[in-house]
């Protein structure tokens, strides 16, 4: 069954209703869902389907025609040129779907191929009715190598799609059996990553599930950000280092080299790695401009963020099958302040979600953080959302408290509104466990927008992916 992805679906389609010659490109980190996406898209067309190996020249390219002749056992080509002349002879006329996947694989076999499909798109393909999609993980490789101005084919693909991790709210269709809560937990601790959702068990509950992917050394989560590395870096150690830095928090240039022993400018490199990756990502203040000397380094991909907290620290406690005590004895207590970051991600998603759009006072383009020194008091002061339009701002506020919010967090609210000058001003509360009686009163007659996690939840929007 599939569910979600809508938006990719309908454009899709939309391109293949076209008739015309399409070329669309897939990318995306690895387990966020491009091939089930791309199967679910062609699964009823005429299509064909190859995922390249990691490989020689020869092993792909008998791999390619085994996948345009299915049937046939016995036909073979003695280059990707006569291939591919093959397939100019038989789209003419046909609406045919040619998908090679993971085609960094391929292009690292046999280097010219990228210049080969050039000169078939602009000599024959463009005239056709073929519809050609390349599919990859290496974000850096489909960026520069093939949507990028110096590849042979910038300028000919006719669709990108980028596809990211899952909010919450498409992560929670794939989680009815768990409590609102407990959803929440798991949408963090795998990221939203469709094929890590996938991997949790309906039938067990939330402490099983989180012992059997993490904290059990057959575990398929035990190990998974350290492969994703060994995957993507040519010597993932000093990035292991940086991660584990950043998730302990030191989110500072100075203090991650510190950290980790590491040269500033080296740091600096291997940071742009990370971000290329889609792990780590910049922060500064919304108020501020990106190079702003605020910036702070925060790890964007919350398993990571998790697993180099809590997994990598015991890894070794792990493997002495001690897995089962490490998570209900330094983990599960510590859930709550991990979770505390995670919410203000869902009240982040909450606020892009369509039907709340609606309701806000103005649009938001950008959301973000503050943080910055109280002139008053010389402390240090940090806002967990906010958004500014013109002479308007939204702050927002996000606790993930087992009781319910009270007046003190309000006032705390205001005041730090109370640092800027806008002329309008207006105020989000969001409450994993609701408000105080008083605190409802006292937000009603500020006019502060109080809004429950249970709240939330009553939202439509969403979507997932299950995997078969």
């Amino acid at each position: 069954m599939f569910i979600g992805r809508q938006q990719e679906l309908a454009k899709l389609n939309k391109l293949y209703q076209s008739g015309g010659f399409e070329f669309a490109v897939f990318y995306g980190r690895r387990r966020v869902g491009k091939t089930t996406l791309i199967k679910e898209f062609i699964k009823d067309k005429d299509a064909f389907y190859y995922m390249a190996a990691e490989g020689t020249q020869a092993e792909n390219l008998a791999g390619l025609t085994r996948a345009v002749f299915p049937q046939e056992t016995d036909v073979s080509f003695a280059s990707y040129e006569a291939l591919l002349a093959h397939i100019d002879t038989h789209c003419a006329d046909k609406r045919q779907i040619l998908v090679i996947d993971e085609y960094p694989y391929l292009a690292a076999s046999y280097p010219a191929i990228s210049s080969l499909l050039q000169r078939h798109i602009d000599n024959t393909w463009q005239y056709s009715r073929l519809f050609l999609i390349l599919c990859g993980s290496s974000m850096s490789f489909m960026e520069h190598q093939v949507l990028g101005y110096k590849s042979p084919l910038y300028g000919r693909r006719t669709a990108q799609f980028k596809l990211h991790p899952f909010t919450y709210f498409e992560a929670r269709q794939m989680l009815t059996s768990f409590s609102d809560e407990e959803k929440a937990v798991l949408y963090g601790v795998t990221g939203g990553i469709p094929e890590y959702l996938n991997r949790i068990r309906p039938t067990e509950d939330l402490d099983t599930n989180m012992t059997d992917l993490f904290f059990d050394e057959s575990g398929r989560l035990f190990e998974e950000p350290s492969n994703l590395l060994k995957q993507e870096l040519k010597e993932p150690a000093s990035y292991h280092s940086i991660i584990s830095a950043i998730a302990s928090g030191h989110s500072r240039m100075n203090e991650i080299a510190a950290k980790t022993g590491l040269e500033t400018s080296g740091c600096s490199s291997q940071l742009a790695s990370l971000i290329s990756l889609g792990i780590v990502r910049k922060e500064f203040p919304v108020t501020e401009k990106e190079n702003s000397r605020k910036t702070l380094y925060q790890l964007c991909d919350t398993m990571f963020l998790f697993w180099y907290r809590f997994v990598r620290p015991n890894a070794s406690a792990i493997s002495m099958g001690a897995g089962s005590g490490v998570y209900h004895n330094l983990v599960k207590p510590r859930l709550p302040q991990f979770m505390g970051r995670i919410f203000e991600d869902i009240c982040a998603q909450y606020l892009f979600l369509p039907e709340v759009q609606l309701t806000l006072p103005f649009f938001i383009g950008r959301l973000g953080k503050w943080w910055g020194a109280n002139p008053h008091t010389h402390s240090q002061e940090e806002v967990d959302l906010m958004a500014v339009s013109g002479n308007q701002a939204l702050l927002g506020e996000c606790k993930w408290h087992n009781t319910p919010v009270d007046t003190a967090v309000i006032k705390k609210l205001l005041e730090r509104g109370s640092l800027f000058s806008y002329p309008e001003k207006w105020y989000y509360l969001f409450s994993k466990t609701g408000f105080t009686e008083k605190a409802l009163e006292y937000g009603n007659e500020n006019h502060v927008t109080m809004i429950t996690f249970q709240e939330m939840n009553r939202c439509i929007s969403g979507g997932g992916e299950i995997f078969n």
